[in-house]
């Protein structure tokens, strides 16, 4: 084992974070190998100049992640990669902040492309009447955004649409792309809005078809969107 690690500062509160972040940053990039047992409890207190508790949070944290798993009289061992909770919003905040996002993007939008289809189909089926209201509300910040556009505050609308989109088809199983997902939803948008185009009429085509409860035209509108959004990440490599 050759990864050695540097002493953590800041709060006690935040001490286990700090080392779940380093270690996981060990992890992510390959420096701590899938399979790899990684030092004693003791070692790593030393190296990390932290407690017995701190060390055994960080370790919980990374184990429910899925990025490392203990074994008694084994050790705790790095998972493959395979087993990572990729609907952790604190995970992908590490994958980000690491700029593993070149993979990220394509892989998301390739998940976007399978599910959002249907997740606009069925908004246009079962969305109630206040959620169609609230999203009347956010096309119409997203209309009169895209005529002057600002990025930032067109990510944020951008994001609540997608967001109510998946709230508003009545499925439990679409909750974790409106909540969980956030982190990276707000990510991907920062980058495939980078050049200063909306897809305005993309959206419209959406909005239109759920509010007309028309499920066809809205899962058809989503997969438009959806094909640009993949001009948009190649234009941006």
């Amino acid at each position: 084992m050759s990864t050695k690690f540097t002493q953590i500062g800041g709060s006690k509160r935040s001490l286990h974070v700090q080392v779940a972040c380093e270690m996981a940053r060990s992890i992510i990039l390959g420096e701590l190998p899938e399979g790899e047992i990684i030092p004693g409890e003791m070692d790593l207190c030393t190296q990390f100049g932290v407690s017995r508790t701190a060390l055994r949070e960080a370790i919980k944290l990374l184990t429910s992640k899925g990025l490392l798993e203990s074994k008694p009289k084994v050790g705790t061992r790095v998972r493959p990669q395979q087993y990572w909770n990729y609907l952790d919003s604190q995970l992908l905040d590490w994958l980000i902040d690491m700029e593993k996002t070149a993979y990220l993007y394509e892989e998301f939008l390739a998940l976007r492309k399978a599910i959002e289809p249907e997740a606009c189909a069925s908004a246009a089926r079962f969305a109630s009447v206040e959620q169609r209201m609230q999203l009347s509300e956010l096309f119409q910040k997203m209309d009169s955004i895209a005529k002057g556009f600002d990025q930032d505050v067109w990510v944020d609308v951008d994001l609540e649409f997608h967001r109510l989109i998946f709230i508003s088809t009545g499925n439990s199983f679409f909750l974790p792309f409106a909540n969980v997902l956030s982190t990276m939803f707000k990510s991907y948008f920062h980058h495939a809005s980078k050049r200063g185009t909306t897809c305005i009429e993309e959206h419209r085509a959406i909005y239109e078809a759920i509010m007309a409860g028309n499920s066809e035209k809205a899962r058809q509108a989503s997969q438009a969107l959806l094909t640009a959004s993949d001009h948009e990440l190649e234009a941006i490599k």
